[in-house]
């Protein structure tokens, strides 16, 4: 791509912005960072800042191109301001897709992208295909262009607020998992969330492949498609712990560290993604060899007095909370709770009814969700705590030996931690001091 003799403002001094900054600077662009915090730190060689920006800034400022980061809404009063007077807005999945010249697989859905997207890069890799982690997980798209030698593909995670800003963007292979309400604080309704999820089907074409959960809907697609399921009939299925293609056994899931349904359907998805590719399934077997998924996804973190402790933390949305609790064959004691992120746990009461003998509820929803889920509606005992520290306590006082302290919150962490990793690893923390 040729930005020479252009100038480039790129919306946040994040991961992803400094990696647009800096291709856009190699692409030959006069690139600002533009941010409305102060005190960023070491900037890409050549790349300006303006910092403590303001909606003020954006109405004084003209560019060719701008670039936005994803944790900002381009419907924001900031992002409109800079867009009255810029050539093009994009995001940096699109700077980045117009400078990568390898292949894509593009993972989206509510839930299971990182561990789906961890699986394609580890399979390709170990099939001899080079392959690198990236987007929405991992490092920043843009990354990939700069490298001295780019990777044969892209394992990229992207999300709804990456597929907002995206233009020409073409990935070869799209694997959606799921969907479910999710980001209700961003977003006026699930109808708009939705649509900013199907964005990645946009630019599809015969040649393309979608590798889906069956039963989706994502409407009409002139892709070629292949389903999977652990729950209904679809191209590749589970049987007695194997993932079996057309009926018959290709991947022994024994030989890795996934627990649970949706585990195993983010393996098919993932191995379906890589055939398209060549991949063999004895291939995917060897790679897959004591595969763990990424630390905050129904981690195991050790069992007591035989009670198991799961770390869950990642689980910030209700469908996660959902595939958690599904994959458990203990009863469960679960704490839940942390923002206010308007979604309705009355959605998930039947799965509660059929898995959970407790609930510890926590953090800003903590009355809220203790009110849904009062024993009254529920029949299942709920209290409230005022600390993580203290719901750990009290879920260890209701558990018993055989049992699981399932912390898997159903909604963000912003409310008490800087994120759902911090949250986890605090989880992990306390559990490893209890004695």
């Amino acid at each position: 791509m040729n930005l020479r003799n252009k100038s480039v403002i790129v919306l946040g001094a994040g991961s992803s912005g400094r990696a647009a900054a800096a291709l856009a600077r190699k692409c030959g662009a006069d690139v600002a960072i533009h941010d409305s915090r102060d005190g960023l730190g070491d900037l890409p060689e050549g790349v300006s800042l303006v910092a403590n920006a303001t909606e003020d800034t954006g109405a004084a400022s003209c560019c060719d191109l701008l670039v936005i980061s994803p944790g900002i809404d381009g419907e924001s009063g900031f992002a409109r301001a800079y867009r009255k007077q810029a050539g093009e807005m994009i995001g940096e999945i699109e700077l980045a897709y117009r400078c990568y010249e390898g292949r894509i697989v593009a993972i989206t859905g509510t839930n299971g992208k990182t561990t789906t997207t961890e699986l394609v890069d580890r399979i390709l890799n170990h099939a001899g295909i080079t392959s690198i982690p990236c987007g929405n997980y991992g490092r920043p798209f843009a990354e990939l262009p700069l490298l001295d030698a780019p990777p044969q593909v892209a394992a990229l995670e992207v999300s709804s607020f990456q597929l907002e800003t995206i233009v020409d963007f073409h990935p070869d292979v799209v694997i959606w998992l799921n969907f479910s309400a999710d980001h209700m604080d961003r977003y006026a309704d699930i109808e708009s969330y939705k649509a900013a999820k199907l964005r990645v089907f946009e630019n599809l074409d015969k040649h393309d492949h979608v590798v889906i959960r069956a039963g989706e809907d994502v409407g009409q697609l002139s892709s070629r498609v292949t389903t999977f399921s652990t729950e209904t009939e679809a191209d590749y299925t589970l049987e007695a712990g194997w993932i079996c293609q057309g009926g018959e056994k290709s991947i022994d899931l024994s030989v890795t560290r996934l627990r649970g349904l949706h585990n195993a359907e983010n393996a098919m998805a993932a191995y379906a993604a890589c055939k398209v590719f060549g991949v063999k399934g004895s291939e995917v077997n060897a790679a897959l060899k004591d595969f763990a998924p990424p630390l905050h996804r129904c981690e195991l973190v050790r069992t007591l007095d035989g009670v198991e402790y799961i770390n869950d933390s990642k689980a910030t949305n209700l469908h996660a909370l959902d595939s958690a609790l599904r994959s458990q064959s203990r009863p469960v004691v679960l704490i839940a709770g942390g923002k206010q992120k308007g979604l309705d746990y009355t959605e998930i009461l039947p799965r509660l009814a059929d898995t959970t003998k407790g609930i510890v509820a926590f953090g800003e929803i903590a009355m809220q969700l203790a009110e849904v889920l009062q024993p009254v509606k529920s029949n299942i005992p709920t209290s409230i705590a005022v600390s993580l520290d203290d719901a750990i306590f009290k879920a260890k006082s209701m558990a018993e030996p055989g049992d699981t302290v399932l912390f898997s919150p159903g909604t963000s962490s912003f409310d008490m931690f800087s994120g759902y990793e911090e949250r986890g690893d605090c989880f992990r923390d306390i559990v490893n001091n209890l004695n």
